[in-house]
């Protein structure tokens, strides 16, 4: 039943993540596929290069709401594997893979940032807010949202260690930011470079 249950939560986790809030919001408002502007992205930045800073917000916001929620339900409702906190770790991961990977969208999607910090919040209020912040001042300061999610997410592990975080939560936020700073190696290489866009 135990794996029963991961399996039923896995698949839930990944369709509520697939659920591609960006391509929606632009595709409603402007009749446009957010995947042929910019970056490509379903992401809140390239939202904002369409529809400007308050639905850069709002994507934004939606897309934590999104990662979040599967992880909340299964540390409710879950009951395998209580002690070590693993299903919500597995519906943590399932909703970042259906974000980045989403099954509506022919297995496209955004960057899974708001999304992971998202389920990081559910996981650990305390350390997700301190992720977040980090995120917050570093895309600030540098204007480079990239940089941001990149450090965010890369201490994540660290800081949800240092607040009693079980070890299958270090371990998604280790696993988590490796797979999102993989998903920025292209941000990467323009950071190198110099060549990229900086938010105003």
């Amino acid at each position: 039943m135990e794996v029963v249950e991961i399996i039923i939560v896995a698949i839930i986790a990944y369709i509520i993540g697939s659920i591609p809030t960006g391509y929606i919001i632009v595709k409603i408002a402007k009749g446009q596929d957010i995947r042929e502007i910019g970056s490509g992205s379903t992401g809140a930045t390239n939202v904002k290069r369409v529809m400007g800073k308050k639905w850069f917000f709002i994507t934004l916001l939606l897309d934590a709401f999104k990662g979040a929620l599967p992880v909340v339900l299964a540390k409710i409702f879950g009951t395998a594997f209580t002690g070590i906190g693993l299903l919500p770790v597995i519906a943590a991961i399932a909703v970042i893979l259906g974000h980045s990977k989403s099954i509506f969208l022919k297995f496209t999607g955004g960057k899974s940032v708001a999304s992971g910090v998202g389920t990081i919040l559910a996981l650990n209020w305390v350390a997700g807010l301190i992720i977040a912040a980090i995120w917050g001042t570093i895309t600030y300061f540098s204007k480079y949202v990239s940089l941001g999610s990149i450090i965010a997410l890369g201490v994540s592990p660290f800081i949800m260690y240092f607040f009693g975080g079980p070890a299958a939560y270090v371990g998604y936020c280790a696993l988590g930011a490796i797979y999102i700073i993989w998903l920025h190696r292209s941000n990467i290489q323009r950071l190198i470079k110099g060549e990229e866009n900086k938010v105003r």
